[in-house]
């Protein structure tokens, strides 16, 4: 995959990044004093989580899509959608579609998705206790990508 280095491509990113960074600047000039010092902080907070959550989706999107492709699946595209790519798990993990109506419903969800990584585990001739690894918060970040770059 090729990263394309235009301008135009990269202008949206670094604005979003740019108004992000700004954010505590705006914040401390609301305010006079003390006080200014909690607005300033909770923004950069906000900021830097914004900017993480973004990274975190680009990354877990990318390797969706490249598990999809690796194993075949049709519409890799379905991974960067955000209710889509659940259904993209689902393909590349052969379960029936209807099982995404259990991700609605709390606490079946985490089961189902630990069923659904396993499948997709297998899909990629790896150990199914690899979808068990996504409960553990730190490890949750590791897996996808293992699944999708290694060989």
């Amino acid at each position: 995959m090729k990263v394309r280095g235009s301008v135009f491509h990269w202008l949206p990113l670094g604005c979003i990044t740019a108004v992000l960074l700004a954010m505590p600047a705006v914040a401390s000039a609301q305010e006079n004093g003390r006080s200014a010092v909690p607005a300033l902080l909770g923004a950069g907070f906000l900021g830097f989580f914004m900017i993480f959550a973004l990274a975190c989706y680009v990354y877990v999107s990318l390797a969706l899509q490249t598990i999809a492709q690796k194993t075949g699946t049709d519409n890799a595209w379905l991974a960067w959608i955000p209710i889509a790519n659940i259904i993209l798990m689902l393909n590349v993990a052969r379960k029936p579609i209807w099982w995404i109506v259990l991700f609605l419903i709390p606490i079946v969800n985490i089961v189902i998705a630990i069923m659904v990584w396993m499948g997709i585990a297998e899909a990629r001739n790896k150990p199914n206790w690899w979808g068990v690894l996504m409960i553990v918060p730190v490890v949750s970040l590791i897996v996808p990508g293992y699944l999708a770059w290694s060989d």
